[in-house]
């Protein structure tokens, strides 16, 4: 098979967690730029922007376009090895932030941050310098940690920009489990912090392979096959559980906030339906309107419509009802909400009988108001709410009494 066209199979497989990764970012974009002084916020952004980076150029076509435009045959190693080290250098970054809280700006913050971005730019610049001072001729698109592992300078190099790259997962990752085991973490953020600790935890297994072959070359061994075949896919897994650990908590709550409001704006059809019967129309529907809004409208709706027909409200049969419903075996919780059904019920059926009543004003509608989810949800259980009503409805002495 033409060379070419075998780096540009392998390539595919580096595109997946680029693709992962940049949809990360842009989730996480907006926010970054809104809070932009957050260092927290400032270290994932850069942290996701540089592992994307290190996809695109580690990709064996990428590689192969890199040496042939600079006319350098495997400049792209030090660069790819840079930008995987600066990445490891957002990693403590975001630790650090993480460890020492969102709103700390102490010196000894600001400090342990400075020695970081020393220490892994030092890294960077000596990686540098060994690639100037190696002599590494022969092109390597895949191959070139184990290629070169005996060959001086470029042997440093790649033990060097290893370990940097191992000391940060591990550092990064037992930080990330540590706080998974901490109490009072949201859903959404212990399993993304979980699928971070997994991707992390994957970046060892990576590290443990590329060394482990290159110290066997060391040996007179060949196990090249632990960087070559191993460590790719293990990168690319590792990438795409990072990327949806940092996607998992604001698209996660996003959804749960979504669903939640349009399970709300659901439930209130039954009591929104009796209440147009009251007013004789509804809310009008505007098409771009957002969820928020559209529920909203409809609670304003139903309370403007409520608030009046409260005055016609029988409360010697919301009382009746309610023991009725104990009586039949309900909750304490469903019995209250039966039972304002079957008062609202009633009250519709006295406004409709005597349009011009005003009832009675001095009722106190306030749990009744705030409590119209409930009440909605009570409606859909005609078959109970009527059997409560029969009950309510029967001579007092035969209605048993709880308390």
């Amino acid at each position: 098979m033409d060379p070419a066209a075998l780096a540009g199979q392998c390539s595919i497989s580096f595109w997946i967690p680029t693709a992962v990764l940049t949809a990360a970012l842009v989730i996480k974009l907006p926010t970054i730029i809104r809070l932009w002084k957050d260092p927290l916020l400032r270290a994932v952004g850069g942290l996701l922007l540089l592992a994307c980076a290190v996809f695109v150029f580690v990709a064996p076509s990428t590689i192969a376009w890199t040496n042939r435009v600079t006319g350098v045959p495997n400049i792209s190693a030090p660069w790819v090895y840079s930008l995987l080290t600066a990445f490891c250098g957002s990693c403590l970054l975001l630790i650090i932030a993480w460890r020492n809280g969102l709103s700390d700006r102490s010196a000894a913050t600001r400090r342990a941050m400075r020695r970081v971005v020393t220490v892994y730019a030092g890294v960077i610049v000596a990686l540098w310098v060994l690639f100037a001072l190696a002599d590494v001729p022969v092109e390597r698109l895949r191959d070139l940690d184990t290629y070169y592992a005996n060959t001086p300078f470029m042997r440093e190099e790649i033990l060097l920009y290893l370990l940097a790259h191992s000391v940060a997962v591990l550092i990064t990752s037992r930080v990330i489990w540590n706080w998974v085991r901490a109490d009072g973490l949201d859903a959404w953020l212990r399993w993304g912090l979980k699928s971070l600790g997994a991707g992390y935890g994957l970046n060892l297994i990576f590290d443990a392979s590329k060394l482990t072959a290159v110290a066997a070359r060391w040996t007179g061994h060949d196990l090249d096959w632990l960087s070559t075949n191993l460590a790719p896919p293990v990168a690319c897994v590792s990438a795409i559980l990072i990327a949806v650990g940092f996607i998992l908590p604001h698209a996660g709550q996003y959804l749960h906030d979504r669903w939640r409001v349009r399970l709300a704006h659901h439930e209130l059809r039954p009591l929104y339906l009796l209440m147009r019967t009251v007013h004789g129309s509804g809310v009008p529907l505007l098409l771009r309107a957002s969820p928020e809004l559209r529920l909203t409208r409809r609670e304003t709706f139903i309370r403007d419509v409520l608030l009046p027909l409260a005055r016609r409200l029988d409360e010697d049969l919301r009382r009746r009802a309610y023991d009725a419903a104990l009586g039949l075996g309900c909750a304490p919780d469903v019995a209250k909400a039966l039972a304002a059904a079957v008062a609202v019920l009633d009250a519709v059926d006295a406004r409709n009988r005597s349009p011009e009543g005003d009832g009675t004003s001095d009722r106190d509608t306030t749990v009744l108001l705030r409590e119209i989810g409930a009440v909605s949800r009570a409606l859909r259980l005609p078959g109970l709410i009527e059997a409560v009503h029969v009950r309510a409805a029967a001579p007092a002495e035969s209605v048993p009494v709880h308390e």
